[in-house]
């Protein structure tokens, strides 16, 4: 039943498209603009439909694992909480069917989110979003590695007492 309501929505959705409504953005910046605007009505089923389809196998796949439901895993894994009140962007860059947007972090960094086009829309793909931090991870990591291998790092240094946690009194 639960299948058959979902299938129902997805047509619904697809039906309104064609009358002028929001629910097919039309360029990715659109998207991510409804997205948003999902994220802070938690209407997981626009969000759904606006995120790629390899990004909803690895929902899937983590709500198997953590023994939960897609729509959880959707509003956890979200690029934007809803606590925010501004979400800045900038730079939207189509080459074919692969696009980006650049938006600013809670830190104000400005990352790059992915965008995907599929099923005659553009859809934000949250997996190559998190495969990009992997990949930032990954190389971060080696770079660490390399430094330490160089001997610029030395991990029998004691911390002095201004490099220890504030507050501290420890001596070396």
């Amino acid at each position: 039943m639960r299948l058959f309501f979902s299938i129902l929505l997805l047509h619904a959705a697809f039906l309104t498209g064609g009358c002028g409504t929001e629910s097919k953005p039309s360029t990715p910046l659109e998207t991510y603009k409804t997205y948003t605007k999902a994220v802070k009505q938690k209407d997981t089923t626009t969000m759904k439909l606006l995120i790629s389809s390899e990004s909803m196998k690895m929902h899937e796949q983590q709500a198997k694992i953590q023994g939960t439901t897609v729509d959880e895993i959707v509003k956890r894994e979200s690029l934007f909480k809803e606590g925010e009140s501004r979400v800045e962007y900038r730079n939207e860059t189509i080459e074919g069917e692969r696009a980006k947007i650049e938006i600013k972090n809670l830190s104000g960094n400005w990352e790059s989110i992915p965008f995907v086009f599929e099923q005659n829309q553009w859809k934000i793909d949250i997996k190559g979003y998190a495969d990009q931090i992997t990949r930032e991870i990954e190389a971060e990591s080696k770079r660490a590695d390399e430094e330490f291998n160089r001997g610029r790092i030395d991990p029998t240094t004691p911390l002095s007492p201004s490099n220890d946690f504030p507050g501290s009194s420890a001596t070396p």
